[in-house]
């Protein structure tokens, strides 16, 4: 059950990863920039090895979001045209589920089944991939905005309805 949390959750981020990313640009720019200007009151903290380890560190985590990106795309490509289809409309792009069960021609309970079997689909492929949910939770272990995705549906205990608060995801994206 945990595995297809993971699943559902790391699709449902991918279409934050870029924001993010360039959030992180603006980051190791804005301290690269700041970094010239030295105080006696903020020596400690300018210092050329605490400077360069944040940005080592902002830089670490654009490569691990994109490793996960790029993960997610693998793993779609492997899937079934259209579990893949149906895992795009519903967790990348947003759809509504009526608006995808119609645009398939499925009934709603149909679509509800397919999106199961879809996202079982998408989980085998992760893990063919080598990421099952020990290697995914130390893999994002630093993504604490992930992680509270990831809460988000194990409290809904599977509900396939998630809302995320986008100005909350922009404060955490950047902590």
């Amino acid at each position: 059950m945990k595995n297809i949390i993971w699943a559902k959750t790391t699709l449902t981020v991918y279409r934050y990863i870029d924001r993010i990313c360039d959030s992180i640009d603006k980051m190791v720019e804005t301290k690269a920039l700041g970094s010239f200007y030295v105080y006696s009151s903020n020596f400690a903290e300018s210092s050329v090895i605490n400077i360069a380890d944040k940005l080592i560190n902002l830089g670490e985590r654009k490569k691990t979001l994109i490793n996960l990106k790029v993960l997610i795309c693998d793993a779609l490509k492997k899937c079934d045209k259209v579990n893949a289809q149906i895992l795009i409309e519903k967790y990348i792009d947003g759809d509504k589920s009526n608006d995808i069960a119609e645009r398939h021609g499925l009934a709603q309970r149909s679509y509800f089944r397919k999106l199961t079997s879809a996202e079982g689909d998408f989980l085998q492929q992760m893990e063919k991939l080598g990421y099952n949910e020990d290697k995914l939770s130390s893999f994002l272990a630093g993504e604490k905005w992930i992680y509270e995705v990831y809460s988000r549906f194990l409290k809904d205990n599977g509900e396939n309805n998630v809302h995320i608060n986008e100005s909350k995801l922009d404060r955490c994206a950047v902590s």
